[in-house]
């Protein structure tokens, strides 16, 4: 890529985190009276699974200060089972529904959102999970369930490619997949409502984080993936619904986590 190229790209990229202030004068659909879209997806198959809720039963660290302290990513896993009341933890505290308000004008999750719009969806490729076959899956958070969409031939190299070659992801226990419903948030907010996406599923991605490390399991939030394998294998138009963060979640040791320092290994040799 030549650099005059380059250059116009990073320009369209830094003026998209620009706010429009322009964008005062847009009549959005809302004020258009124009009907509300959903507040989620509807079911993509006719059965679900209902998630376990017993969450005191977890072996979970609830000092706060701690978690704080010890959060970070894990790219290295020991390959082992989660249970299936842990993955429910971390479905709950990343989109999990506390409340409806209105008759159905909002949710109101363990997450933020700008005017509570949560246009996010969850998907899963489920590797090692006591009581679920490995496959492919649907987060419905309105009543707590997951529903199967199907096997995945060769999951181990499914997940590397949908994550650009990232080959440690391979022993994931599962990988999260958030796509975005775009007309959730459009419908309200119009030319201004893609810019704050990229804040929200901060949130998501961050609670994802804290609900690990309280588990003491492992995360590692990742932006590189590649749609044309992400959107097909989760039934996408890549238009009106896309791809748009993953992390892939395992069973971490302490022995691993003092590797994972491996990584950063160039600091020192650089004198970084």
């Amino acid at each position: 890529m030549d650099e005059k190229l380059q250059a116009e790209l990073i320009k369209k990229g830094r003026d998209f985190l620009h706010y429009d202030a322009s964008g005062e004068e847009f009549v959005s659909d809302q004020m258009k009276k124009m009907p509300q879209p959903p507040l989620v997806k509807a079911p993509m198959r006719q059965e679900a699974i209902d998630l376990p809720t017993d969450f005191e039963n977890l072996d979970m660290n609830n000092d706060f200060r701690s978690v704080i302290n010890t959060r970070k990513s894990n790219r290295i896993y020991t390959d082992e089972s989660l249970t299936l009341l842990q993955l429910s933890y971390l479905l709950w505290a990343t989109q999990g529904i506390k409340s409806i308000r209105g008759k159905s004008y909002a949710t109101i999750r363990t997450v933020p959102s700008g005017g509570a719009r949560h246009g996010f969806e969850t998907y899963l490729v489920v590797r090692k999970v006591e009581g679920l076959k490995p496959g492919k899956y649907h987060y419905l958070p309105m009543g707590h369930k997951l529903e199967y969409l199907g096997e995945i031939e060769d999951i181990e190299n499914v997940i590397n490619d949908s994550l650009i070659g990232q080959a440690w992801a391979k022993k994931a226990s599962v990988v999260f997949y958030w796509s975005i419903v775009c007309y959730r948030n459009e419908w309200r907010y119009g030319i201004n409502a893609h810019r704050p996406l990229t804040i929200d599923v901060g949130h998501v991605g961050e609670n994802l984080y804290l609900a690990c490390t309280a588990l003491k399991i492992g995360t590692c939030g990742v932006a590189a993936y590649d749609n044309n394998v992400c959107d097909p294998l989760f039934e996408l138009d890549g238009n009106e619904e896309f791809i748009m963060y993953t992390s892939p979640v395992g069973t971490i040791s302490e022995k691993d986590i003092e590797k994972e320092d491996d990584i950063y290994s160039f600091v020192k040799e650089q004198g970084l």
